[in-house]
C-alpha cells in the first residue's frame, strides 16, 4: 500500500510540474518551446512593442494560472503563476474585463454568474492562498458598464465548499 501511495505521489506531483512550463529558461526557451511544453494557449495578446502574452489557465479544479511573456525576438521573457494576492492586488474598481483578463486570465466559466437584481457579473478563480488552503478569487462587475466594482477572496472552508484542504502543487 505505501507503495502505491507513493507512486501516486510522484504521478501527481509530475502532472502538476507538466502544466508548469518545467525546464522552459527565459531568455533561451522560444514561442516554439513554449506552445510543445505547455500547448495552445487559452489567450493570447499582441502588445504595442512586439512583444505577445500568452495565458495558460489550468482549472477548473487546478489552482494556478500562466502568463508567458514572449519577448519581440520570440524569446521567453518570463513565465509566472498569476493566481496570488500580488496580482489579485492590481485588480481596481473601474477596470475593464480586458484589463482583468491580462492581469489573470481567463475564469472557470462554469463558475461564472450574472445577478440580474443586482445587475452584476461574478468571474471566478480557484488558487492556493498564502497558508496552501484552497481558495476562490471573486472579480463583481457592473453588468452593464462592464467594469470591476469589487473583488475579493475566501477559502473554500469558509464558503462552506469543504473541509479546510491544503494545495498539492
Amino acid at each position: 500500500m505505501k507503495i502505491l501511495s507513493g507512486i501516486l505521489l510522484v504521478l501527481l506531483l509530475s502532472a502538476c510540474a507538466s502544466y508548469s512550463g518545467r525546464g522552459l529558461e527565459p531568455g533561451t526557451a522560444g514561442y516554439d518551446d513554449v506552445i510543445r511544453v505547455m500547448g495552445q494557449p487559452a489567450m493570447r495578446w499582441q502588445n504595442a512593442d512586439g512583444s505577445s502574452q500568452l495565458a495558460y489557465p489550468r482549472g477548473p479544479m487546478g489552482v494556478q494560472t500562466f502568463m508567458a511573456v514572449i519577448a519581440a525576438d520570440g524569446k521567453l521573457k518570463s513565465l509566472k503563476n498569476v493566481l496570488d494576492a500580488k496580482h489579485f492586488a492590481q485588480i481596481q474598481p473601474g477596470m475593464t474585463k480586458d484589463q482583468v483578463l491580462r492581469i489573470l486570465g481567463p475564469s472557470e466559466p462554469s463558475w461564472t454568474t450574472y445577478y440580474a437584481r443586482r445587475d452584476e457579473l461574478v468571474w471566478e478563480w480557484r488558487y492556493c492562498n498564502e497558508l496552501r488552503q484552497l481558495s476562490r478569487f471573486d472579480v463583481l462587475f457592473d453588468g452593464s458598464k462592464g467594469i470591476v466594482r469589487s473583488s475579493m477572496g475566501m477559502t473554500e472552508s469558509q464558503r462552506g465548499l469543504c473541509g479546510k484542504v491544503e494545495c498539492m502543487c
